[in-house]
């Protein structure tokens, strides 16, 4: 973005870490701390898009995974991004313009096994940015939600595993390694938010990389779940059913 002429201000818990980076401002930001949040909103001045990116993920299943690991995904992942959101909203409002980006994953659209407290997090960051598309669309502001697959960064190596010595989990983990083989590049990722802030009118949605748009097409036309119910004969009102059901990753 700042390549392109934008005037950007990058964010970190540990703003050192942006020292490489071309950019205008380099602020302290914690998505899960109200009080940084306030901080770095202050700090930043007037802001026209937010772009939305803090995030972090688990290897466990859901049978087992502990509820404080989701939790904690939840206040990074889901409400950190409507934390910051809900602090630059007023002005973009009174302003009568503004643009929120979002990312997301194409786990906000499907779910894989052994990922599912972040997918779980993703669907619901999809909820609040589909929301806010509705809620704030007249006030001038655009809001679009951006997916891409795996990317080549070091978050998914450092994603804390819990599983238990023989975990009948374990399997379904150990194949997730070939979901890894075709991934986006930052640069691409970068490319899709920056093309998408510089659109007119963005879409909500934003595939980002051929992977994504070739597996979400594939989510979309894939059949949905069926099912067929008959009454039995037992004369007391019970049903027997046969459920049928199309999963697409």
């Amino acid at each position: 973005m700042a390549r392109r002429g934008h005037r950007v201000i990058a964010t970190a818990r540990r703003p050192e870490t942006l020292a490489d980076l071309p950019v205008d401002q380099r602020l302290r930001l914690d998505v899960t701390d109200q009080d940084s949040v306030d901080q770095a909103i202050e700090d930043a001045g007037e802001i026209d898009v937010l772009v939305s990116n803090a995030g972090a993920t688990v290897r466990a299943p859901l049978e087992s995974v502990p509820l404080a690991e989701v939790e904690r995904l939840y206040q990074l992942n889901t409400l950190g991004a409507l934390r910051v959101t809900q602090a630059v909203l007023p002005a973009m409002r009174k302003r009568g313009s503004g643009r929120l980006v979002f990312v997301s994953s194409i786990q906000g659209r499907l779910v894989l096994p052994i990922i599912g407290p972040y997918s779980a997090s993703k669907w619901a960051l999809e909820a609040i940015a589909e929301t806010l598309a509705i809620e704030t669309g007249h006030f001038g502001i655009k809001v679009s939600i951006v997916q891409p697959g795996a990317v080549s960064t070091s978050g998914a190596g450092k994603a804390t595993a819990f599983f238990t010595d023989n975990d009948p989990y374990t399997p379904l983990h150990q194949q997730l390694g070939t979901l890894r083989d075709e991934v986006v590049t930052v640069e691409e990722v970068a490319a899709t938010v920056t093309d998408t802030v510089e659109q007119p009118e963005p879409p909500l949605r934003v595939p980002a990389g051929a992977p994504a748009e070739r597996i979400l097409k594939a989510r979309k036309e894939a059949p949905r779940a069926s099912r067929s119910c008959r009454s039995g004969s037992t004369g007391r009102g019970s049903a027997r059913c046969r459920h049928a059901s199309a999963v697409t990753a």
